[in-house]
């Protein structure tokens, strides 16, 4: 039993890795090998360090994108729009250098849902930045730190942590002076937001539940 969950926990961390190295080779390549002048790269390299990706596959990751290595991967940014089940709309992004195996695996995925043409789903949402932090000792006003900062808004998050927003082009700028101002900053991403969150609860919650965690179970 101990060995089938280790073996368990080693499949999902190798999983994790992969994906977490393919965000740092697409960044690498995009903006260059440097992460203090490609605030992609850096967040993606502070995501595989929170999870404890070795420093040695961060730094091949790294050089695979930027094409310092002789293995040579084109690595490429597909999205896909459609609704789980119960209607609930899902914008699904994939990183993968075989668009037609992805493309094959997203229909399978969606096989109890159903999958909608480009720029259906995509109007319901909005793309922002999303920060999740945590105030300095001693504690700081969120709203105070949010306007500082040059975030559009915040929200409460869990515990003593908040949640601020960005345009997508001011999360790194964000970011940063968050950090400065004292505030540990846990997450820094961008994101789809829905406009119009569905409800669920019971039986219903549980199936679309199962069904994004087949989508995200896939390695691109």
């Amino acid at each position: 039993w101990k060995h089938a969950g280790r073996t368990a926990n080693s499949a999902a961390r190798g999983q994790l890795f992969g994906k977490l190295a393919k965000e740092i080779i697409v960044a690498a390549k995009m903006g260059g090998p440097d992460p203090t002048g490609n605030s992609r790269l850096r967040m993606a390299i502070d995501s595989a360090k929170k999870q404890s990706m070795p420093r040695d596959t961060i730094e091949r990751a790294i050089k695979k994108g930027a094409g310092l290595l002789d293995e040579v991967v084109n690595y490429e940014t597909v999205t896909y729009e459609g609704f789980a089940p119960h209607q609930v709309p899902v914008v699904v992004e994939c990183l993968t250098e075989n668009k037609t195996r992805t493309a094959a695996n997203i229909r399978m995925a969606f096989r109890k849902g159903q999958i909608a043409a480009s720029g259906a789903i995509t109007w319901d949402f909005l793309r922002q930045g999303v920060i999740e932090a945590t105030p300095p000792a001693g504690g700081a006003d969120a709203e105070a730190a949010a306007i500082e900062a040059g975030a559009q808004n915040v929200e409460k998050a869990e515990g003593n942590d908040s949640r601020f927003f960005t345009e997508t082009t001011d999360l790194d700028a964000v970011t940063k002076a968050l950090t400065a101002a004292g505030w540990q900053v846990h997450e820094s991403k961008l994101a789809w937001l829905a406009k119009n969150p569905v409800e669920l609860t019971g039986a219903a919650r549980t199936e679309v539940e199962e069904f994004l965690a087949e989508l995200d179970a896939d390695d691109d």
